[in-house]
């Protein structure tokens, strides 16, 4: 019989630092779909903050109190990171907890990297903390969020995590080079 090890998706690939940036791995927790049914937008999002203390987050947005978190992801799709969330009458709740690699980048230059790879504008006059984008980034589909002014946190398909710290190691390299 094999012995299965449970890893993260990231494991072996990160922590990496280049020039003034970092590349991390975070640990989200739990992370759960939440897709209200027509008409149930604030049942549901009271719901959410009965069991959170945050409300679901109007488009392009996030909601954060303590270490529990909903992202917009889309038009009528949060997901909830970590906090549990019990079901939820009158909405689809699906634990995506495994389904899921979450990276931060922090640093100063981390907007130079991701203007490298993404065609949002993130500088922080347009993209202040709080915001929450699905995008592209090279050729993955993404969440970015600016967590903080000079942080980010972007989730990929954990199938993807090495592609996307390749592609983000990469961008690292090359805006530490122009330094």
């Amino acid at each position: 019989m094999v012995n299965l090890v449970a890893q993260t998706p990231c494991a072996g690939l990160l922590p990496i630092t280049i020039g003034g940036l970092t590349l991390s791995e975070v640990e989200a927790g739990p992370i759960t779909s939440v897709a209200p049914f027509a008409g149930q937008a604030k049942a549901v999002s009271d719901a959410v903050k009965s069991a959170t203390g945050i409300a679901l987050p109007s488009p392009n947005r996030m909601t954060s109190k303590g270490g529990a978190r909903a992202l917009w992801f889309g038009k009528g799709v949060a997901l909830v990171t970590g906090a549990d969330l019990p079901a939820i009458k009158g909405a689809a709740v699906s634990d995506q907890s495994d389904a899921w690699a979450v990276v931060q980048l922090d640093g100063a230059g981390g907007e130079d990297v991701l203007a490298r790879l993404v065609p949002v504008d993130l500088r922080a006059a347009h993209f202040k903390k709080g915001h929450t984008a699905r995008t592209m980034l090279a050729h993955l589909t993404v969440s970015v969020t600016r967590t903080g002014p000079q942080t980010f946190q972007i989730m990929a398909m954990r199938s993807m995590a090495k592609t996307l710290v390749h592609d983000l190691e990469t961008a690292m390299t090359g805006v530490a080079a122009r330094g």
